[in-house]
Order: C-alpha cells, then sequence, then structure tokens
C-alpha cells in the first residue's frame, strides 16, 4: 500500500478507471452477443446491427477497444447479416 498522498490518489483513481472500463467492455461483448442472436433469429437485423455498429465505434473512440478490434468486429457483423438475407 502506497504512503505517499499522491500515490493513494493514484491508486483509487486507477481502481475507479478500470472497473469502468471492464463496465464498458462487457457492454460490447453483451451488445455484440445480443446483435449476432437477433442475425441468427432473422428479426429486425438491420436496426440491430446499425446499433450495435453505433455501439463499437463509440467503444474504440473512447479507447475500450483498438481501431482495428471495433472494424473486424462491425465486419463480421455485417458479413453474418449480409449471409442471413
Amino acid at each position: 500500500m502506497p504512503n505517499i498522498k499522491s500515490a493513494i490518489k493514484r491508486v483509487s483513481v486507477s481502481e475507479k478507471k478500470a472497473a469502468a472500463n471492464k463496465t464498458k467492455k462487457s457492454e460490447i461483448r453483451t451488445t455484440v452477443k445480443k446483435a449476432k442472436a437477433s442475425v441468427t433469429a432473422g428479426e429486425n437485423v438491420a436496426d440491430t446491427v446499425k446499433a450495435t455498429q453505433k455501439a463499437i465505434d463509440k467503444a474504440a473512440a473512447k479507447g475500450h477497444m483498438t481501431k482495428n478490434a471495433a472494424s473486424r468486429a462491425k465486419s463480421k457483423l455485417a458479413k453474418a447479416a449480409n449471409e442471413a438475407k
């Protein structure tokens, strides 16, 4: 445990940020899973895919996932949606 006041604060802040990042990454994963499920079920595909791609773009912009990972996830989702048609 740190003894210096600034180091104590850094630990606290980094724990809060880590928790927020973990929550956001989990939300993105859940959104992608729901989108894949709706694509396989064939219900409301266009709206779901569009909303999921928007969420992925926001996550990439805020640094929760890398630009390439976001692009790859969007591509896989679009490919699955096109094959479902």
